[in-house]
């Protein structure tokens, strides 16, 4: 089973957003709205199709983090989010909640080895 497919997301806290999404603007020519910056790429063996990874930065006091203690979280991107799960619970990884499917792909929550907290991600590309 093919699993991690490459990076969906990096989202990391910071004390001032907007003022780091400023100075990544100015200095690196990131252009990051309410939602980040979108990075538009296709792949490598199937040049026809499109994908998107994402970066977003949060205030120091964003939930979306936890349970980790961490300031930073990685989005994988998965082909069988299903299959992935069903295959992590039998190896005892610790998953956060349930899948969840929205209109650009499912989305789960695991924790690794240091428990740093891992979204993978089976988009919806088109």
């Amino acid at each position: 089973m093919k699993k991690v497919t490459g990076i969906g997301g990096i989202f990391f806290k910071c004390k001032d957003p907007n003022a780091v999404k400023e100075w990544y603007n100015k200095h690196l020519g990131l252009e990051a709205g309410p939602y980040g910056a979108s990075f538009e790429w296709r792949q490598l063996d199937a040049p026809e199709q499109k994908g998107l990874t994402q970066w977003n930065v949060n205030t120091e006091a964003a939930k979306m983090y936890e349970p980790s203690t961490k300031d930073f979280m990685i989005n994988y991107r998965v082909d069988d989010l299903d299959a992935l799960v069903a295959q992590l619970k039998t190896e005892g990884v610790t998953i956060v909640d349930d899948i969840e499917d929205t209109d650009y792909g499912k989305f789960v929550h695991i924790l690794d080895l240091e428990g740093i907290k891992v979204q993978l991600w089976e988009p919806k590309d088109g």
